[in-house]
């Protein structure tokens, strides 16, 4: 074990560490309590916020505001430059009825669109038109992706031969041009939540700039646009008809469930990042279907897709239906439920044509053509050869833009940077931790002496749910501390935390499954706290030791999901954790005003250092090997938009001090140069890692 410069334990390297081959943790416990977590947290966002509205005037009240808090969360706020579009027809393709343009345009440079626009071969007078946006329909032949629109062509085929303009769209992922949707789900870029990036962003851009196209189109009647998609492009039709009002007409199909599906059922499980939102201001999913009304919209699913529940479906239909109902426009939204699991079936397309002739031509007629594939892959594909100068394949980087912050120039100007930062974070990082002053329940679960140390345990409830234990650890008689240090916690650190206390303590570790003892680590300890009248506490925050949930990587995975669809990150929950743990040893009649130190490793470090800016008397910090960028971890929600983690050094330099256990002293320049203009040059000192 290596031993801390304070003589501690090892502290973590991370939220999700691999534990030790020889250790097995029973996560019974852990697993108990995030489902409960996830229940009572949905529950508290259920059609949020859509239940505060009472009346029409209210909703028009706040209609605008929701819209534009909508478009933050995709990425869009501030919205893109309308940068020229350069639409390029590459090829067409003829059929007896209609011909189909092969075609690409750029819906911000270099972010390229590929698409097939259907129309019927006579035209007298502007048509109706509809976007079609497609769900994860792979086409791809010898390597060569042709684009889910192929997967998707016969939608298309129906509305030119009936009368109508379409536009198919490939989307990001499953375009010609291959880029990722799946950036949490399965490639662990956690780091797309610090910069409030979703696919889900790029998807509604594009639907956007099609739409600009399908403006220019002399075949086109722009007063009579609309659009549909099922699954994935389900989704991306609530995206593009909640935030353009071009949209005149939308059939989102198997693409919308509420929270209680997707968190406490489990539907995130089979979703990719292209269905989520950031989800920044905690809406429940009926809130975007709500931002179509009065517009006609019809909701269709099918009654046992696994990924879109009926019970959900029906929930969010009945939430929006309220909204229509205060428009006096109750005729205008209807849910079609047909018999079938999570597929393009025919009953689903039928209803949908019939929905678009009433509303966009005024046609009730009966229809008698079906939906129908009349060609092969290469008949549509956009592109002979990719170009070069396409930002598809990491889109990721560039789409939200990032903060990139001076030095300031003057006090009063880091005066202004810090409180900017620190209002940001309560509201765009840390919202969803409890408004209200939560009881701690703190409670002593034992306190035992041998040889030379006293160890005390206090249980204590972070937040509901969520009952976690601190130790405390002293020589044996002290009466009272001259100094506390709050050890932080993760995976790793919680095993040489058992170890540690193996050799005398193993009858008040029962219930935990326990490492190998570590007698140089505790012998370590006795000698410390013989010298020292110093107190060391630990915590272990949630997902952690003793709370430790299922350890498969799907399941730290898709708990980490969770917690992004509840406006949270784990992590971010994580500080709240270790803010409560500080509360809960202030508690403590003799902690009450003895000086208090924060330490941990790695990842966690950034949890303590978060925890610090917002609790009042943190002394010191000790933060080894913290990362460098939010890239590496801590993962909070939006963070990066507004700051990076020299910019929280910086901050908590102003309140503590800081001493960072890091490889290069040149890396942290920027709180260096803080500290010197602020006058407080020996608050930030850099020293080596210890081994």
């Amino acid at each position: 074990m290596r031993t801390l410069p304070i003589v501690s334990i090892l502290l973590v390297t991370g939220a999700t560490c691999t534990i030790a081959q020889d250790s097995v943790i029973d996560t019974k416990r852990g697993d108990r309590m995030i489902a409960e977590y996830f229940q009572v947290e949905t529950a508290k966002l259920a059609s949020r916020p859509l239940g505060d509205i009472e009346s029409l005037q209210q909703w028009q009240a706040q209609r605008a505001e929701y819209r534009r808090q909508l478009f933050e969360m995709l990425g869009l706020d501030p919205l893109p430059e309308r940068a020229p579009l350069k639409p390029q027809i590459t090829a067409t393709t003829e059929h007896d009825e209609f011909r189909v343009e092969r075609l690409h345009f750029q819906s911000r440079p270099g972010l390229y669109v590929t698409g097939n626009l259907y129309l019927p071969k006579k035209i007298d007078k502007p048509l109706p038109a509809i976007l079609y946006v497609c769900g994860h329909g792979r086409v791809k032949k010898d390597g060569v992706s042709y684009g889910n629109k192929v997967h998707y062509h016969h939608h298309g085929s129906w509305f030119a031969r009936n009368g109508y303009v379409c536009l198919t769209i490939d989307t990001l992922q499953l375009g010609e041009i291959e880029g990722l949707h799946h950036g949490t789900y399965r490639e662990g870029m956690w780091w797309w939540l610090n910069r409030g990036y979703t696919p889900a962003g790029v998807e509604a851009w594009n639907c956007i700039r099609a739409l600009d196209y399908l403006e220019t189109r002399k075949e086109v009647d722009a007063d009579r646009l609309g659009v549909t998609g099922r699954s994935g492009g389900g989704a991306y039709s609530w995206w593009i008809a909640a935030l353009d009002e071009r949209i005149k007409c939308a059939v989102p199909v198997a693409g919308i469930t509420d929270l209680r599906n997707h968190v406490v059922d489990g539907c995130v499980e089979g979703h990719c990042d292209c269905m989520y939102m950031v989800n920044t201001y905690r809406w429940d999913y009926p809130m975007v279907a709500a931002l179509v009304a009065p517009r006609p919209l019809l909701i269709s699913n099918t009654d046992t897709d696994r990924i879109f529940p009926l019970d959900g479906v029906y929930r969010t239909f009945t939430d929006v239906r309220r909204i229509y109902q205060l428009h006096d426009a109750a005729d205008k939204v209807a849910l079609h439920i047909t018999a079938g699991g999570h597929q393009d079936t025919q009953e689903l397309r039928v209803h949908a044509f019939r929905w678009f002739n009433q509303h966009l031509k005024g046609d009730d007629g009966l229809l008698r053509s079906p939906a129908e594939k009349f060609f092969q892959p290469e008949q549509l594909k956009v592109f002979a050869e990719l170009p070069q100068d396409q930002l598809n394949t990491k889109i990721h980087e560039t789409f939200v833009p990032q903060a990139e912050p001076d030095l300031p120039d003057s006090q009063a100007e880091w005066q202004e940077m810090r409180d900017t930062w620190k209002a940001a974070l309560q509201e765009k990082s840390f919202a969803a931790w409890p408004q209200d002053e939560q009881p701690l329940d703190a409670k002593e679960a034992f306190s035992v002496e041998r040889e030379g140390i006293q160890i005390s345990a206090y249980d204590f409830t972070s937040q509901q749910a969520i009952r976690l234990r601190l130790y405390v650890a002293q020589r044996a008689g002290l009466k009272k501390p001259q100094l506390v240090v709050l050890n932080v916690l993760g995976d790793e650190g919680w095993q040489d935390f058992l170890a540690m206390m193996r050799p005398a303590f193993e009858e008040q570790l029962q219930g935990e499954t326990l490492p190998p003892a570590d007698q140089q680590s505790f012998e370590q300890h006795q000698k410390m706290f013989e010298n020292s009248p110093w107190a060391m506490a630990y915590v272990a925050p949630r997902g952690v030791g003793p709370t430790a949930w299922d350890q498969s990587q799907r399941k730290q995975v898709q708990h980490q999901r969770r917690f992004y669809l509840l406006g949270q990150t784990l992590e971010g929950m994580q500080v709240w954790d270790a803010r409560q743990a500080i509360k809960t040893l202030r508690s403590a009649g003799e902690m009450q005003d003895v000086p208090l130190w924060l330490q941990a490793e790695g990842r966690m470090a950034g949890v303590a250092l978060y925890a610090s800016l917002f609790e009042e008397d943190v002394t010191r910090l000790d933060l080894h090997q913290l990362p460098l960028r939010h890239r590496a971890g801590p993962y909070l929600l939006n963070v990066t938009r507004y700051l990076d983690l020299p910019q929280a050094v910086a901050m908590a330099a102003e309140r503590s001090k800081v001493v960072l256990y890091h490889d290069n002293a040149e890396d942290w320049a920027y709180p260096k140069s803080v500290a010197e203009k602020l006058g407080r040059e020996g608050a930030l000192q850099i020293r080596e890692p210890t081994n």
